[in-house]
């Protein structure tokens, strides 16, 4: 039985754990897809979820939260919709992985740009798992 894909992105799959995300921060890799910096940390352990991440954008760099809010929503989007790219070979191989998004640009880009970033991401990031 071949299982249906799931376009979904559940509570499970953010990582929100300080411990987590001070471990992904200290000794993960990282790599830009622009407007994306992404790090990821892969892990050999077999997990329920086998990737948690995080989105973060720069309240430096915008100051009001609708349009943090806005590129939030569209990174977790474009992952939403590519993320079984990543999700299955990990599975297949019994591996997890943190990977934390951190938009680096001033500007708000469309859905399409972050969306090629994230397939480029999602790209290197299978080939690094």
């Amino acid at each position: 039985m071949v299982s249906k894909r799931q376009y979904t992105f559940s509570k499970e799959e953010r990582l929100s754990w300080k411990r987590h995300i001070d471990l992904l921060f200290e000794r993960g890799q990282s790599f830009v897809a622009f407007p994306l910096r992404v790090i990821y940390l892969p892990l050999d352990e077999k997990k329920e979820i086998p990737v948690s991440i995080l989105v973060s954008v720069s309240k430096k760099k915008f100051k009001r939260a609708v349009e943090r809010n806005q590129i939030k929503r569209r990174v977790r989007e474009a992952y939403r919709t590519q993320k079984h790219d990543l999700t299955m070979p990990l599975t297949e191989k019994e591996k997890a992985m943190f990977v934390a998004f951190l938009y680096l640009d001033k500007e708000i880009h469309s859905f399409s740009t972050i969306e090629k970033a994230m397939k480029k991401a999602i790209k290197i990031l299978y080939v690094k798992e």
